[in-house]
């Protein structure tokens, strides 16, 4: 997207890195060191397929190495380039350490539309690229760690780890090599929705703090809300989805790439999705309104506006008539600099991408834990805590049959508390914890330092002194 006087995606990235560190008080040469891409590893290799040998470029970018192994997911799009991949694997350094995951930032991104393969041919171009990353040492549990991102899913890294294992038969650690999995293959239960889940538990910590939600002009919870949300993938549909079904908010505006649908009483989230798999997109369906138009929707009136989908669609050519007081960045960034800069001199709160879509690399991080400690978990104390809770249930039961009290607990109480927590549990609880503290270490920021205006300014602040206190430590 072209727009006059627009900064580039990194452009952009360094500009917000700049607003951060001009009220920090860092040393030009670990400033310098801290912005940099360490390296960028660009490999072009060959694929037979139909009949003829077909050349893809992809890339690898490791941003820092303040923490080992790296973390970054892997994007399969024609729009991927060195840039982008390297401002993505930037974004990831702050994510990690905004979200405390101990992890340096990396990012990885192969020039191709996915669409246009077989599953078959998807995989041979896969491995081909895994084994161009791997026998670098780019692919490794102990030293770079990808994920899914655009384009790709735990498909894809069910093949990487696959490769990996050929190629390393006697590493015992092989499967935390790369997160995503699907759960019969090292994976974890909740990575899929991780990155919507953790969105939710974001806007959840956000409205319990009035302050904070009276900033944007908003009163009261999630509850009511009317929500637009652009790009029905993996993360919109999830956030969109939780958000209606177990907060109360109402989804009445839904982007997609043939446009955009409207229904001020609300879109069913799952109707929604079905429609678009046998029809390829959201035009015509049943009670909406449908505009071909999809980016006029994003300057409709609701109280929360999600970008789950590409960078830059809001910049300075739309960012004066964006009426949602609120913007939750799902995507990494859908906002240009540009863009910020015009929508804060408005008063719209924006609850950046760094830490509204953190959830993923915080359940990979899970995930990787979960794959070199080789146990799920929850198998060692589900059952003890189940037996301790039945302790005091019969103990309470036995108490009220003595004394002839008649107590009698709660219809499905007995059943939930004796059920011990399960991985989906455990990992949830994790998540909402960690959403919940960094949201505090950059509300803090946010509050009690002058200079530092809005959330993704103290987002940055907070992640760039993380990771200048790990190099200091080492002694740079």
């Amino acid at each position: 997207m072209t727009v006059t006087g627009e900064p580039s995606f990194r452009e952009s990235v360094d500009l917000m890195f700049n607003r951060a560190v001009a009220v920090m008080d860092l040393s030009p040469g670990l400033e310098e060191k801290i912005r940099v891409c360490n390296s960028t590893y660009t490999v072009r290799f060959g694929v037979r397929l139909r009949g003829d040998i077909h050349t893809f470029t992809g890339y690898r970018s490791v941003h820092s190495e303040h923490q080992e192994p790296v973390k970054g997911g892997i994007r399969y799009a024609m729009s991927v380039n060195q840039d982008e991949v390297e401002a993505l694997a930037a974004l990831m350094t702050y994510k990690c350490a905004l979200v405390e995951a101990p992890f340096g930032g990396s990012k990885g991104g192969l020039r191709i539309d996915p669409r246009e393969w077989e599953e078959h041919e998807l995989e041979r171009i896969t491995r081909r690229f895994a084994y161009e990353l791997i026998k670098r040492d780019l692919i490794n549990p102990s030293q770079n760690v990808p994920a899914p991102d655009m384009g790709t899913s735990e498909r894809e890294m069910a093949w990487i780890v696959d490769q990996y294992q050929r190629m390393n038969t006697t590493d015992i650690n092989a499967m935390a090599c790369v997160t995503g999995k699907p759960l019969h293959q090292g994976g974890i239960a909740g990575r899929v929705e991780a990155t919507g889940r953790g969105l939710q538990y974001g806007l959840r910590e956000f409205f319990r703090h009035p302050e904070d939600v009276a900033k944007a002009g908003l009163s009261g919870g999630i509850e009511g809300k009317r929500v637009i949300v652009q790009g029905l993938g993996n993360v919109g549909y999830h956030t969109a989805k939780f958000l209606s079904e177990e907060d109360g908010a109402i989804i009445t505006g839904i982007i997609e790439r043939d446009g955009a649908i409207f229904a001020s009483g609300g879109l069913e989230i799952e109707a929604v999705r079905d429609w678009i798999r046998l029809n390829g997109g959201v035009k015509d369906f049943p009670g909406a309104t449908f505009t071909p138009d999809g980016a006029a929707m994003l300057e409709a009136d609701c109280d929360i506006l999600i970008p789950a989908a590409m960078e830059a669609v809001i910049n300075l050519s739309n960012a004066a008539r964006i009426k949602a007081p609120l913007i939750v960045e799902a995507a990494n960034g859908p906002v240009t600099a540009g863009a910020d800069a015009v929508l804060r001199d408005k008063g719209v709160v924006l609850i950046p991408d760094m830490y509204a879509n953190a959830g993923g690399v915080t359940v990979s991080y899970f995930e990787w834990v979960k794959n070199l400690s080789h146990i799920h978990f929850g198998r060692m104390e589900r059952r003890q805590e189940e037996a301790r809770h039945k302790l005091l249930v019969d103990e309470l039961e036995r108490l009220s049959s003595d004394k002839g009290l008649g107590w009698t607990m709660s219809p499905g109480f007995k059943d939930k508390y004796l059920r011990g927590a399960d991985e989906l549990e455990l990992v949830r609880s994790g998540l909402d914890d960690t959403m919940r503290i960094a949201y505090q270490a950059m509300r803090e920021a946010w509050h009690d330092r002058p200079e530092v205006t809005d959330l993704r300014m103290a987002a940055y602040v907070v992640a760039i002194d993380r990771v200048a206190k790990s190099y200091r430590s080492k002694g740079l």
